[in-house]
Parts: structure tokens; sequence; C-alpha cells
């Protein structure tokens, strides 16, 4: 089984009124190659006539952004003409590539009606030969991704990747796997994973022992290479994000919402952006 080398208690790093807790990157830990930045938003109770995210129209090349929504709902718009409500369940996968902008907003009903919020956003890294794909965008709602019963306590939401022979909800550029797991009480799972993929270990809900040591809530396990299997059992009910890949191992030069190889690249993202080469923005 693979050792732990270090949890990580997620830093609070609140967004204007948004609760929002960041376990990647911390002063202890950049990245987790290719998974590079983690957000925690909430949990909160939003009133009604409330002003929703605060996410507005921003830029992004270089990486995908992976956003799990566990309550409430966020209203994705890019350059691209892509636009969608996604809900409690549900997740979004936008791949940058070469250059869009977005907007990660909240709907006009939640925005009105209020309610419960909680979500997630993920940044993975794109590999050299792919920073500059053409952008996309992807969001499904929580019937959309496979819900698989390993038994009557655990279930493995499957994102990407592949489990006991089924494929996940996104088919992705890179070899990565992505799920979401939500264990009750007592419940058990032996996740298998190969020695040489890195691990996204985040617990988001509840407390939970790994290979025999305590992780509690926003927290996130960091783990050596020295096993092929991570045995999980749930203290309380709880929601787990857990992932892997291959390492790309290669340069990371992120300067906010860029992330590419070297600084030129980045100073090139710039002024693409400032020149327009990142499409049109329209309300």
């Amino acid at each position: 089984m693979r050792t732990i080398r270090k949890i990580h208690q997620a830093e609070y790093r609140p967004i204007a009124d948004l609760i929002t807790y960041s376990p990647l990157p911390s002063r202890q830990l950049q990245q987790i190659d290719p998974f590079l930045f983690l957000n925690h938003h909430g949990y909160q109770e939003y009133r009604p006539n409330n002003h929703g995210l605060p996410f507005g129209p921003h830029p992004h090349r270089g990486m995908e952004t992976v956003t799990f929504i566990v309550e409430g709902d966020i209203m994705h718009k890019d350059s691209q003409g892509y636009k969608s409500v996604i809900s409690e369940g549900g997740v979004q996968w936008m791949t940058a590539g070469r250059g869009l902008i977005h907007a990660e907003v909240s709907s006009d009903e939640f925005k009105k009606e209020g309610g419960p919020l909680e979500i997630l956003q993920l940044w993975v890294n794109l590999p050299a030969r792919l920073k500059m794909t053409d952008p996309a965008y992807s969001g499904l709602q929580k019937d959309d991704i496979p819900a698989i019963a390993v038994n009557d306590k655990v279930t493995v939401n499957l994102v990407s990747g592949t489990w006991d022979g089924q494929t996940g909800a996104f088919n992705t550029l890179s070899d990565v796997f992505l799920s979401t797991i939500a264990l009750k009480a007592g419940g058990a799972v032996s996740l298998p994973v190969a020695e040489n993929r890195n691990i996204l270990f985040y617990l988001i809900r509840g407390g939970l022992t790994v290979n025999g040591q305590a992780v509690k809530q926003r927290e996130l396990a960091e783990f050596n290479h020295d096993g092929n299997s991570l045995d999980v059992t749930a203290t309380t009910d709880s929601l787990l994000l857990f992932g892997h890949a291959l390492p790309f191992n290669e340069p990371v030069v992120a300067r906010g919402p860029f992330v590419m190889n070297t600084d030129q690249q980045i100073m090139d993202a710039y002024q693409d952006y400032q020149a327009g080469k990142f499409g049109v923005w329209s309300e």
C-alpha cells in the first residue's frame, strides 16, 4: 500500500464574501503534477436576492479547469460560444488550450432564491504538446456521470478514466483519472493506482482513514511512490475527491490565469490576450 508523505490542511483564502479553502498550491506543496490548483468554495448558505459567485469574465491558456458542483449551481459562459448551467452533482470540464475568456457565475434562479453552495475547481495542466490546442467545454449534470456502487456504502462517481471496466463521463486529452467517492460511515473500498502515478486525494467532507492513517475534512494527503493501492474506510459519512495521473515532468511557469512552460510563453499569452486573440466577449 502507498504510504502517506504528508497531510496538508487547506488554507483559508476567502474571495470577497465567498468562503474559500485552498489545499493546492500551498506554502509546503506547489503541485501534484499534473494537478496544479484546487479551490474549495463553501459550504455556505446564500440568502435570496444575492450576487452569486464573483468570477466574471477572465482569460485562461495552457491548462484545463474541472469544476465539481457539490451543492448549488454554476453558470458557465465563454468566448467560444459555450453556455450552460450545471447543478448539484454535475461537473464542468473546460480545456483552455490556446486561449479563451470565460465567466463562472450563479444562475439567475440561484441569485433570486439563494440556497446552499459548495463547489470545487481543479486546474489540470496540459502537456507542452497540447498547450495550444483548440479550446473546448463540456458540462454534464449528475445523471450523465456514471455512479458505480462498489458496495452498499461506497459509490464512485466516475468523471474520467476507467473503473472496473467502465469509462468515465468525459473523454480527456491526457490520461487523467478523476472521481468523487461518496462513503457512508463504516464504508470501505480499495483504490487501485499504479506506483508511477501521482495521486490527488482531498477530503471534501467527513472523516476517514487511508492505509490506517486518519484524514479529516478539508485535508489533502500527499503520497509516496511505494505501492499500488489505497485502503480507505469512512469513520463518518464522507465525500472524497480522488484522482491520479502520470506526471508530465515538464517545466511549469504560471502567471495568473496562464500556465505555460517558459516565461516567454507567458509574455506571449498576455500579448495575445490584449490583442484580442482569445475571442470576443459579449454579454
